[in-house]
């Protein structure tokens, strides 16, 4: 029977590059032996370098005899092994005599002339190398007479080499070296002023410079868990059928009802400048007008369209008037900024009030209704004003719409997506959250699997506010009562202490969800659901929404909104409605979940937060 041929591993380029990814030398099952002798290019960073003195090359052969003749150590090793053989041979008697003769010392042994040079030592670097395709890093060797030391020798040094890999003279950790026969790119580093010289950095510090920390081992690890998960997402719902759309991030509506929303306009821009108190500076409208001014005469002088200068001359007028206004502000009441009053927004750029999105839930059921299942992958936008570890001011959501569907639907995809995800992080990023066990939560892997294995606990909220009224052995901050919005500490107590497993809680009290969520028969409650985890909290939050025309006017009424803002939005009811659902997952929140980060900031690649926003 032939026997059966070894599975092959080839080396695998970087796209569009003759650079090969770490990942697929050290991440293969030999870690990279089977590419002994290998001629390869590799890109990465230093991590971790040293400098010491080692051969440079194989030693010099010794001189050769004349011919016929056996080289003078080869001789003197015969001689002294005949001698031996003699004495072997000869009478007790006399050996015991030269014993005593030689007062019991044997005669000493002539040590062969070592006739070989010895290896010439070349300064060099041994150092760790990372591309961020991978945990592992390789260990590399440049000589000096390839690179200078000094250049090579800084954490963090970006270097693109070519050289042979081979195997680790001894064994550990690392089994293969590259040795670098051309660099073929250095990138230096300021070492002085290099925020990231220090290894074992804490997370709170690398914060600060947002820019620079993916190049950690930590936040690498979870920038990869990251990308699996936004992968892994699209695979999922392609896999089932969703269509994916883009949804706007510039909207009309307050989509949660909240207020909690940004603002978008183009008014500040005109005065150009503002002071430190964010109120428009005369002086500055003043130089504003004299550039518009000059502006214009050179429109005039290069003959640009009619057009073109009308334009420009009806945005100068604006700002004369402007200028006036703050002029016979600042006579009334000297010393004093000009604000803006009652502001019309038709002169804004919308000729509208708008905003950054808050969530894609009221515009994404509009390609439901009308394609059957879609999800989007996009940011959203909140101006609540929190510094908990728990908040972004700019986050990322994952959000679903279904048509032809109902709460108990959107429970079943909920868990069958979270369940999905988990298994494809234990399967796709082990060695990474190995790493984070080590480093972050040593429990987060047994937290996945549990996760991916376990039937998810669903309880009506009445049913979850009665469990929480009998907890004995702790007080929470927030009293629990029938027809409060559960607070993190009551989601968390039910999922980490109670059921000690993910938590799906629905029907909640109508007054502490949207307007859109559908009402229940009894009137009270809401067809609404969220999904918490054990030791991260409500990461989904979904509902069957209203599609009773007359019901949702009600509610858009009872919740003081503007029946013309949400005008678009009935026009779903009036033409051709059905039941539909939908839920958004907090995907930062997700990345928390499945890394074991306790801090929010950490989970996205550039944090934005309340006070909080470098670049």
């Amino acid at each position: 029977m032939a026997s059966q041929k070894a599975p092959d591993h080839p080396i695998q380029l970087s796209s569009y590059t003759t650079r090969v990814l770490l990942k697929t030398i050290l991440d293969r099952p030999d870690r990279g032996l089977g590419l002994t002798g290998k001629q390869v290019v590799i890109g990465g960073w230093v991590k971790i370098s040293k400098e010491e003195q080692r051969n440079s090359g194989a030693p010099p052969s010794p001189p050769s005899s004349p011919a016929g003749e056996a080289p003078a150590a080869a001789k003197e090793e015969e001689d002294v092994t005949h001698c031996e053989v003699i004495l072997a041979r000869i009478s007790p008697c006399l050996r015991s005599f030269i014993k005593v003769f030689t007062n019991g010392s044997r005669p000493p042994r002539r040590e062969p002339l070592d006739t070989t040079a010895p290896a010439e030592k070349v300064p060099s670097v041994v150092y760790l190398l990372n591309d961020g395709s991978c945990v592992s890093s390789i260990q590399v060797v440049v000589k000096s007479s390839v690179a200078p030391i000094n250049e090579v020798l800084p954490a963090g040094t970006s270097i693109l080499a070519e050289g042979v890999l081979k195997q680790q003279s001894d064994a550990g950790k690392h089994v293969i070296v590259l040795e670098v026969e051309k660099i073929l790119h250095i990138g230096t580093v300021d070492l002085a002023n290099y925020p990231l010289a220090k290894t074992g950095l804490p997370l709170e510090f690398l914060r600060s410079y947002s820019h620079l920390r993916p190049k950690t081992t930590t936040v690498a690890s979870v920038t990869r868990i990251s990308n699996a998960l936004a992968y892994a997402t699209h695979t999922f719902f392609q896999n089932h059928g969703f269509l994916h759309v883009n949804m706007p991030v510039i909207t009309s509506i307050d989509s949660m009802g909240y207020g909690e929303t940004f603002q978008v306009t183009t008014f500040f821009s005109k005065a150009e400048k503002m002071d430190d108190h964010g109120a428009i500076n005369l002086e500055a409208v003043k130089i504003a007008i004299k550039d518009k001014s000059n502006r214009i005469e050179e429109m005039q002088r290069t003959k640009n369209n009619d057009e073109a200068v009308l334009a420009a001359s009806l945005d100068l007028i604006k700002t004369y008037e402007l200028a006036s206004q703050m002029e016979a502000q600042e006579k009334e009441k000297p010393g004093t900024s000009f604000k803006f009053g009652k502001v019309d927004f038709s002169e804004d750029y919308f000729s509208r009030q708008a905003f950054l999105s808050a969530s894609a839930q009221l515009h994404i059921e509009s390609y439901a209704c009308a394609l059957g299942s879609v999800y989007s992958f996009g940011p959203a936008f909140r101006t609540k004003n929190s510094h908990s570890s728990r908040h972004l001011a700019e986050c990322w959501m994952v959000e679903l719409g279904m048509a032809f569907a109902e709460l108990e639907d959107v429970m079943n995809c909920v868990e069958r997506y979270v369940k999905f995800l988990c298994k494809w992080i234990l399967q796709n990023c082990s060695n990474d959250i190995k790493l984070l066990a080590k480093r972050i939560d040593k429990t987060s892997m047994d937290r996945l699997r549990l996760v991916a294995s376990s039937t998810f606990e669903r309880l009506t909220y009445t049913k979850a506010v009665e469990l929480l009224k009998e907890v004995t052995d702790k007080t929470f901050e927030t009293k629990v009562d029938w027809g409060i919005d559960l607070a993190e500490e009551h989601e968390r107590y039910l999922a980490d202490e109670v059921f000690k497993k993910p938590v799906m809680i629905y029907d909640y009290p109508k007054e502490v969800k949207p307007f859109y969520v559908r009402v229940n028969d009894d009137g009270k409650t809401v067809a609404a659901m969220d999904l918490v985890l054990p030791q991260v909290g409500a990461a989904v939050r979904g509902s069957q929404k209203e599609e009773r025309i007359d019901v949702i006017s009600t509610r858009i009424q009872e919740c003081g909104l503007p029946q013309e803002m949400f005008d678009w939005y009935l026009d779903l009811r009036r033409h051709g409605s059905v039941k539909h659902v939908g839920f958004s997952l907090g995907f930062e929140q997700m990345v928390m979940f499945t890394t074991g980060l306790d801090d929010i900031r950490d989970a996205i690649h550039f944090p934005r937060t309340h006070a909080e926003l470098t670049y």
